[in-house]
């Protein structure tokens, strides 16, 4: 935010509400057509509802690898087979954030959560007593439209309250660290109970989490005589830069992550050591988005995003080129904290161009379509090479491309 005056506090006021319009370029800032501000509910409700629908909306993200890992054993599912497997789940969740995104004002964020979670507990259920690739395959797609409406409803739910990158950082801390202990669970029910008591824990986890958004502000983000308070302005160049960025990060990142549970593997790490290892990565993640929250906005946005995507891109490319397990360990923390600071950096982009969550929808689900196409490549490679080498480093090099598509839209509202 260089260029802009600091208050006497000596803290950076939020970019929103000083973006100025460029002659020739897109206006950065909707703020000034904001809907009048609803009555903020408590600041603890808040917390818990945002953190409760983000780990919900991110179950399928974070544990699918173990259930790929799973099925693979039970069935013998070819690496490409799941790799459309999973790319069915992502598919299904973008199609969903698709579809949400044009009627994002109208919508009733508490609403939507509840409707993905009978969605996500129904089809992870019946996942978990489902004989053939088929059926397993319909579940997923079930899943991942439940994940698809869950995450518009964090969108939604955060671009409506102030500073919607704090909150989308502060419910990534909930999450992850409630994934702390989730990461270790599910691999030792796993071993206790097969791929089957993996699917009907993760469908309890997502009742148990989808009870929680009740605390989400609820409403549609409407004026008081019902109608929206401004129609839908076009994206502009900004807001496709940001998609691509968004889109190019999730591909280069989280191609790899379908098998990641199947790389550790590969070099000797049980599926029940990888989850402590995946608790480790996601409590750090949990202290690292807790500290961005505290101080994002006092951030400008050209530097802290370099550093994150620079970060990710790195790590994983030595996520399948090391081969011990203290430095698989290493990368792999590194690489999920970096990633979780990335992604609430990205989104803040889209809210500095569009405060109504259209835009944060669309750039969510930009990424969910990155990564299914991501999960096929990967599988493909793996099962064309024999292995997940190469993977990582194509990854990494694509995720440098993200920073060069970002760069652009963060430098400009720095104000340089």
């Amino acid at each position: 935010m260089a260029g802009l005056d600091k208050g006497r506090s000596g803290a950076l006021p939020d970019c929103r509400n000083h973006a100025i319009p460029l002659p020739g370029r897109d206006i950065l800032d909707s703020s000034a057509n904001r809907a009048p501000a609803r009555q903020p509910s408590p600041f603890a409700f808040t917390l818990i509802g945002i953190g409760a629908a983000t780990a919900a909306a991110h179950i399928g993200n974070n544990f699918t690898t173990y259930l790929v890992g799973g099925l693979i054993e039970r069935f013998g599912f070819s690496p490409l087979q799941m790799g459309a497997w999973n790319m069915a789940e992502t598919l299904s969740y973008a199609a969903a954030m698709f579809l949400v995104a044009p009627r994002a004002r109208a919508m009733d964020a508490r609403l939507l959560a509840l409707l993905a979670t009978v969605l996500v507990a129904v089809s992870q259920a019946g996942s978990a007593f489902a004989g053939d690739y088929a059926l397993l395959f319909l579940g997923r797609i079930g899943t991942g439209f439940g994940f698809g409406m869950m995450n518009s409803a964090v969108n939604l739910a955060a671009g409506r309250a102030d500073h919607p990158a704090r909150w989308i950082s502060l419910g990534i801390a909930f999450q992850t660290v409630l994934y702390t202990f989730v990461a270790i669970a599910v691999p030792r029910i796993g071993a206790a109970h097969g791929v089957t008591g993996m699917f009907l824990a993760l469908a309890g986890l997502a009742v148990v989490l989808g009870m929680m958004t009740l605390l989400l502000p609820g409403g549609k983000d409407a004026s008081p005589d019902g109608q929206d308070a401004t129609p839908n302005r076009p994206i502009g160049t900004a807001g496709l830069q940001i998609i691509a960025a968004m889109a190019l990060f999730a591909f280069g990142s989280l191609a790899i992550w379908p098998f990641i549970e199947r790389t550790a593997h590969a070099i000797g790490i049980p599926a029940t050591q990888f989850g402590i290892y995946q608790s480790m990565a996601v409590l750090a993640s949990a202290l690292g988005n807790a500290g961005l929250a505290l101080i994002i906005n006092r951030l400008p946005r050209f530097w802290p995003l370099a550093a994150a995507l620079g970060t990710c891109g790195l790590t994983c490319a030595l996520l399948t080129t090391v081969q011990g397990e203290a430095a698989f360990a290493a990368a792999f923390v590194a690489f999920m904290v970096s990633w979780f600071l990335t992604y609430p950096l990205l989104l803040g982009l889209t809210y500095a161009h569009d405060d109504s969550g259209r835009l944060a929808v669309m750039t969510t689900g930009s990424w969910l379509l990155a990564q299914s196409v991501g999960s096929l490549a990967a599988g493909g490679i793996a099962q064309l090479f024999g292995g997940y080498t190469l993977i990582g480093p194509i990854g990494g090099v694509i995720c440098l491309l993200a920073i060069i598509m970002a760069m652009p839209v963060a430098r400009r509202l720095d104000g340089h």
